[in-house]
């Protein structure tokens, strides 16, 4: 089938690069479509087939002149039978919804502009593809109009199926869809079953069930993808799954069906290659360039910060909580599960505490007196009862945020309740952290209240080095995550090094440091310098390498000064790490925050001071789960 491409698509020559704000379009009326990134390095190629009495659609992918996404079918299932007999309209009795759609036109288009978040792992997104919308409609019921619509990023390929406004109103049901990806033989998966799970490195055939998304892949050539889900704002979760007949297949999985109203289209589904694990990192703003800008018109209220948990529910320690976050530069509080009552139960009311001893006006006023601000836990159970009224009340007592607790996820259902709660947040001015097993698929652009969510196995798990060296190149391509950082507990499984280096290898705009700390047991070690400088919005992020399950080494600048952090997986090993990103016309002064067995200190990190520049190379000796941190600024900066 493979050899047929060649002899059946119809190439067509696209539109020249537009530059600054541009869209153009280029209408064809033919059945097969060859569409190229601006940079040419993905080709993506589209046709129907006719094949016994139904038709199919398939696309492939190559990537730099290789092939990469072997021949795979496009297919959506619906069943409106029920609405259509209620509307008194024709029932399609077709076993395949897809088997007998007319190609009408292609239309070809090209963009190329760029936007800026409020925050992010960079100040400036790209914002350039080419767009083929190849219409169809049902051959004998033109009520129905479907669009296939296909863009090629120089980062990647979007697909998604686009449904017009129907003429006739009836209504859709979307049981499943069928998009495939087809790799080649020998490629691997780091596979895990849920969002808080751990990972395995799986040949595709020996998947236990279906994989979470985003699925970062492994190809036998060396090079490395990604395929994942974006804008999935008003639909039904869509993991993967091993294809239950063709070998090195992939193919999408619903969790639920989802009742739509046209027009409305699909999630988008996203497909990244890379020569080296990295490059997908610093392209994953594809997923959030795939949504809607943003919801809020005034968002000066939306502010990025560190945040700390007390501990207890106690009033004495949240003022010693509120004391060491103001001390080390944090910017908010956590008090979690349990101030209101049981959780899980709807008689609970999350606008009244329900333990003694929190004194919870007194502490909202010395957190405001001390700077900073005051998250709150509420369970799904409080949220879904209480939610006309309590977010308003949060902002009236000066609550600046949310930790949405144990929500659920996967069906349509909650999927729009959960972009509900978003809105009604941002109305009141709340900012938003989702725990469990909630994953993000770019909704931050839409409504950057919210800030992090978790969907990750973190430092709840404890989780071990080589966990933390799969993260970077698997969760954190659908964004920012909650992983929890720790640092004095004895709970931990790496050295301090390694934790202290996390704030800059992983990303959040709501950075939780000291998750099973207390205060009381610091001892205002020297190390603590890179968390207490660090920030958390970013004007440019490198990763300078790395290899998921091995290690990790990722660079953040804010202005003219750059963090460092490199973990190792369960073994030592040592790392050459050139600082060729540094501008070659300034001179730096750099502090190394290293593992050392003889510092005197019970965390067993030294802090050093060093001059570079961008022709200095470090030999980073890492030992066993260890880690390094670095602060880089120009010389004569920031020296106290």
């Amino acid at each position: 089938m493979m050899n047929n491409w060649k002899n059946s698509l119809f190439s067509i020559g696209l539109l020249a690069i537009l530059p600054a704000v541009a869209t153009a379009q280029h209408v064809i009326d033919a059945s097969k479509a060859t569409l190229s990134s601006p940079n040419g390095d993905y080709v993506v190629t589209f046709c129907q087939k006719q094949e016994g009495n139904e038709k199919k659609m398939y696309y492939k992918v190559d990537y730099k002149q290789q092939p990469f996404i072997g021949e795979s079918e496009l297919d959506i299932a619906l069943d409106n039978h029920l609405s259509e007999s209620a509307m008194a309209l024709k029932v399609d009795t077709h076993s395949r919804w897809c088997a007998n759609l007319l190609v009408k036109k292609i239309t070809y288009s090209t963009v190329d502009t760029t936007w800026r978040p409020l925050y992010g792992e960079r100040n400036l997104v790209p914002d350039h593809y080419k767009m083929a919308e190849i219409d169809f409609i049902k051959e004998d019921n033109p009520i129905y109009p479907l669009r296939v619509q296909i863009r090629a990023y120089n980062e990647g390929v979007a697909l998604r199926f686009y449904f017009p406004e129907n003429s006739k109103g009836t209504y859709y049901r979307v049981m499943a869809e069928h998009t495939s990806f087809r790799f080649p033989q020998g490629t691997k998966a780091w596979h895990t079953s849920w969002g808080q799970g751990p990972y395995n490195l799986l040949p595709i055939a020996d998947w236990p069930d279906e994989a979470e998304r985003p699925l970062t892949l492994q190809l036998p050539d060396g090079r490395y993808a990604c395929i994942a889900e974006a804008g999935m704002v008003d639909y039904a979760r869509t993991k993967f799954r091993k294809h239950p007949l063709l070998p090195n297949t992939i193919q999408t999985s619903m969790y639920t069906p989802a009742d739509m109203i046209s027009p409305f289209s699909t999630p988008w589904r996203v497909i990244m290659a890379a020569d080296r694990a990295g490059d997908l990192v610093e392209h994953n703003y594809l997923l959030l360039s795939l949504n809607e800008p943003s919801r809020i018109a005034d968002d000066s209220w939306i502010q990025p910060g560190k945040i700390m948990r007390a501990m207890s529910l106690t009033t004495k320690e949240a003022l010693s909580t509120i004391d060491f976050a103001a001390k080390h530069q944090l910017q908010y509080v956590l008090f979690d599960a349990g101030w209101y009552g049981p959780v899980f139960s709807f008689s609970s009311d999350a606008t009244k505490v329900k333990i003694p001893d929190f004194d919870l006006p007194a502490i909202l006023q010395y957190a405001k007196q001390k700077g900073l601000g005051v998250f709150m836990y509420v369970n799904q159970q409080a949220l879904l009862a209480q939610s006309d009224s309590i977010f308003r009340v949060f902002h009236d007592w000066g609550v600046k945020g949310v930790k949405f607790g144990f929500v659920q996820v996967g069906s349509h259902r909650w999927t729009t309740w959960i972009e509900e709660m978003f809105r009604k947040a941002a109305q009141n001015k709340i900012l938003v952290n989702v725990h469990d097993d909630w994953r993000p698929t770019g909704e931050q652009r839409t409504w950057p209240n919210l800030l992090t969510a978790e969907g990750i196995r973190g430092n709840e798990e404890m989780p071990d080095a080589t966990h933390n060296t799969v993260l970077p190149f698997t969760r954190y391509m659908a964004g920012a995550a909650d992983y929890t950082i720790c640092y004095y507990t004895n709970r931990i499984k790496t050295t301090h090094a390694h934790q202290l280096a996390l704030a800059a290898v992983y990303y959040s705009p709501l950075l939780t440091l000291y998750w099973y700390d207390k205060a009381a047991v610091s001892k205002n070690e020297p190390e603590l310098e890179f968390w207490d400088r660090i920030p958390v919005n970013w004007d440019q992020t490198k990763v300078l390498a790395g290899e998921p399950g091995q290690q990790a080494a990722v660079a953040r600048r804010k202005g003219d000064e750059w963090f460092v952090g490199v973990i190792t997986n369960n073994d030592a090993r040592t790392i050459r790490l050139p600082l060729d990103f540094l501008d070659k016309k300034k001179q730096y002064t750099a502090t190394v925050y290293a593992d050392d067995p003889a510092a005197a200190s019970q965390t067993k990190v030294s802090v050093k001071t060093i001059q570079v520049d961008a022709k200095s190379v470090q030999q980073i000796k890492l030992q066993a789960s260890g880690g390094l941190a670095i602060w880089i600024r120009p010389s004569g900066k920031n020296q106290q």
